[in-house]
């Protein structure tokens, strides 16, 4: 009877380059080379949701890891340089950011220790959730504001903090690059001094150290040197408490500056161009118009003599019409409002929470004891403060321009209609009629300010007018306010500018009244990066190098097989793959085996098809990984040259590769010479399979996916389009019912949710075919793209 039950198997019409279980749940996340992210279920390999490539995110996917929790999938972009974090739950981008270089490998790890500091922490971490406000519900019916921050009563914003427990992503790339990212979205460490392109890494679960296995290659003719590096990462575990809470306020900031990001594109979306119209109609009738009069000194007589000449009359009549200005002065009275609305809820609610959590992380600087180790910065954090004060005031003064912006619109809108309504010869309402000295005085002040030709905008805007003002505060652009506000008799000011004290003094915020609301912006998000910058690289310095031993060579159509957890797993590619090794990072006085190294031979356990007294190194090994701490998942391929060479999917238990004889034969590093020129010294273990083995029929697999915490493999075949999943702690019985299977998953699955849906056996395929699809040669296997080899 086959160990281990297959449970869905499927074609797919593009290759796969990245498989990836989810830790909690029965998903697999897979990416092609199409560069679409996808999400399947255990039961059958039915998709949940797909994610197209686009031109935002990117095309080319080089890497994929789940969070700890199993809400978010994390995947790198090469061709955009960019990290993805993506929600489980539908195929919607929750947070990114970009890197410097493209990302080879990445590991998302969570810290498991626990200490009476950090418990503290975490039951104190609601603190402020009582001290500030919910963040108001950003509006549905803005098309950027959709994905996130728009749900009442959402935990949208939860979902991408996480646990208060820390996590941390760990991103390798080309040229030696690795970073950390604290609960996967803000830097916490860049790494240096590891040379050659990430190929696999593992940051263990107390932070001590740093596994990170790379690639060097000197010259594109030559051949690649796999280097293992040990990196000591001890500042991070002795100040793991400080860590957390100087990270959790890293990640609060980092939400909030993507809040007040998405506000303020709303309110982008809130101005339309309808606003514009005014402006483009007056402009036009200063090119068309014959006459020398300003258009200024045109609606100034129709206010004061209640007649329009005929150019100034058929703009209006013809052009503007009584509907259309009716229509006009609604848009652009609802478009303030919105704006308005933004700014007030959702513009301000971010800033002042974004000032709370910067002033308490001032304070935690402050804490030299604690926190100057880390390279919290008090001095930096001030000028984010002032930063963010700026960006206040900028928000106010647009505040204050809607509001004189909507009076002087409706004042001069109603003077307008009432003046067309008697061109037309139209009934004008009595109270529409009326008009004191005041609004006449009003108007004229509007008509006085706004109506001024400025023939230097056309070269810079296109149009003589900048009648509307509000726009040009959304503009994302480095250019001056066309309009800025006019600062001139304002007492306030002129006490500034009289006072030599108090002009430099640092409790006043600087104020930039000549640029645009997006300019501030981006100058309070660049001061604040550049501030929270500085413990990345101070803690990035503290990481030194604890070992460095270099495993073997490889030709360049070879590619190396890693998998990282509480071992370093590697392989000796040669002609074949017969030898696993296994390093072992820590010593563990529980082990017979301490900080050595073992090979690992397969023996004869498929007696059907090979002779039993055939050498004893019939399987070479295409892939493995770690199924849990105590044994490996293998995909092994027969060594002997016969037709039919069979593929078997193995259970390697680490308790029968460890044995007291290895104590005598403890294996002496030296990292002056390569492992593989030394290997028939390292201590060779032969075993023989048991039962945890099945054999892989009409199928040539050639990789495989492991999660031990769900008890799932999936496994993929040579030409990267055919997989199957399996169910690894049961037997395989096609006569149990169906009923029974439906039980025996979700046992196995550990808890009987939604995603947990069971299988039917093998009947159940989901459009899939038994038979391989045409089969490669060897030559072709061994051969494959770098990205397909990352599992």
């Amino acid at each position: 009877m086959p160990a281990f039950r297959q449970v869905g198997e499927k074609q797919l019409p593009q290759e796969v380059v990245f498989m990836s279980w989810s830790p909690k749940r029965d998903l697999i996340a897979l990416a092609n080379r199409a560069g679409e992210v996808l999400l399947h279920r255990l039961a059958n390999f039915q998709r949940v949701w797909s994610l197209p490539p686009n031109e935002n995110t990117g095309k080319e996917v080089t890497a994929l890891a789940w969070r700890p929790d199993g809400k978010i999938l994390a995947f790198g972009l090469a061709d955009t340089k960019r990290i993805i974090l993506c929600d489980v739950e539908k195929p919607e981008s929750l947070h990114s950011f970009s890197v410097d270089l493209s990302i080879t490998y990445m590991h998302w790890m969570e810290v498991t220790e626990e200490s009476s500091l950090l418990t503290s922490f975490y039951n104190a971490e609601d603190e402020s959730n009582l001290l500030l406000p919910k963040l108001p519900a950003l509006p549905k019916n803005y098309s950027t504001t959709a994905k996130i921050f728009s749900e009442e009563k959402s935990d949208e914003i939860m979902k991408l903090l996480g646990d208060v427990r820390l996590n941390a992503l760990v991103l390798g790339g080309s040229s030696g690059f690795i970073e950390i990212y604290a609960y996967g979205m803000f830097k916490i460490a860049t790494v240096t001094g590891v040379a050659g392109s990430c190929r696999g890494l593992c940051l263990s679960s107390d932070l001590k150290s740093l596994s990170v296995i790379t690639e060097i290659q000197s010259s594109s003719d030559s051949e690649a040197e796999i280097t293992y590096f040990q990196l000591d990462t001890s500042l991070l575990s002795s100040y793991l408490p400080e860590v957390t809470r100087m990270a959790r306020k890293f990640t609060h900031i980092s939400t909030l500056l993507q809040y007040i990001k998405l506000s303020l594109t709303c309110m982008c979306e809130a101005w339309e161009e309808i606003l514009m119209q005014m402006d483009s109609r007056l402009t036009k009738f200063v090119q068309e118009k014959n006459t020398t009069t300003s258009v200024q000194d045109e609606f100034m007589q129709l206010l004061l003599w209640g007649k329009a000449s005929l150019e100034l009359q058929a703009l209006l009549m013809n052009q503007l019409t009584v509907k259309g200005l009716k229509k006009l002065g609604q848009s652009i009275e609802s478009s303030y409002s919105s704006i308005q609305k933004l700014v007030i809820s959702h513009l301000q609610s971010g800033s002042e929470a974004l000032l709370y959590h910067l002033s308490e992380l001032k304070g935690m600087a402050l804490w030299k004891q604690k926190y100057e180790s880390l390279g919290l910065d008090a001095s930096g954090i001030d000028e984010a403060i002032t930063a963010v004060g700026s960006f206040i005031l900028k928000a106010n003064e647009l505040l204050q321009v809607i509001d004189s912006s909507m009076k002087n619109f409706k004042a001069f809108f109603r003077w307008l209609y009432v003046a067309m309504l008697r061109m037309s010869e139209d009934h004008v309402l009595p109270e529409l009629n009326k008009m004191t000295q005041k609004d006449i005085t009003f108007v004229a002040d509007f008509l006085t300010e706004h109506f001024n030709e400025a023939p230097e905008l056309y070269n810079r805007k296109g149009k003589y007018f900048n009648v509307e003002r509000v726009g040009q505060y959304l503009k994302d652009e480095d250019d001056d306010l066309v309009s800025p506000p006019n600062t001139e008799g304002n007492q306030w000011f002129n006490f500034l500018k009289d006072s030599t004290h108090l002009k430099e003094s640092p409790l006043l915020f600087p104020y930039y009244p000549e640029k645009s609301l997006h300019f501030v912006k981006r100058q309070m998000e660049g001061v604040i990066d550049q501030c929270l910058q500085k413990p990345a690289d101070v803690i990035g310095k503290s990481v030194h190098q604890a070992a460095c031993m270099s495993l073997y060579k490889i030709s360049q159509r070879w590619n190396d097989k890693t998998s990282n957890l509480h071992y370093v797993l590697f392989t000796m590619l040669e002609n074949s793959i017969s030898k696993i090794h296994i390093l072992r990072r820590h010593t563990d006085t529980s082990r017979s085996v301490s900080n050595g190294i073992l090979a690992v031979e397969f023996g004869n356990f498929l007696n059907n098809s090979i002779n039993e007294s055939s050498d004893s190194r019939c399987y070479s090994c295409l892939d493995a990984h770690f199924y849990d701490d105590e044994t490996v998942t293998v995909v092994l391929k027969e060594s002997v040259q016969q037709e039919g060479k069979e593929r078997v999917l193995a259970q390697l238990p680490l308790s029968s590769v460890y044995t007291d004889e290895d104590q005598d034969r403890k294996f002496i590093w030296d990292s002056m010479e390569r492992l593989d020129e030394r290997s028939g010294e390292i201590p060779t273990r032969t075993v023989f399979l048991e039962n945890q083995w099945r054999v892989l029929e009409n199928m040539k697999a050639q990789y495989v996916s492991v999660n031990g915490i769900r008890k799932v493999s999936c496994v993929l075949s040579s030409n990267l389009r055919h997989v199957r999943v399996f169910e690894m702690d049961v037997e395989d019985d096609g006569e149990v019912e169906e009923e029974e299977e439906e039980e025996t998953t979700q046992i196995a699955a550990g808890e009987p949710d939604e995603s947990n849906q069971s299988a039917d056996g093998q009947d159940n395929v989901c459009d899939a075919s038994a038979e391989e699809l045409p089969d490669e040669t060897e030559e072709h296997e061994t051969s494959l793209d770098p990205l397909a080899n990352r599992f």
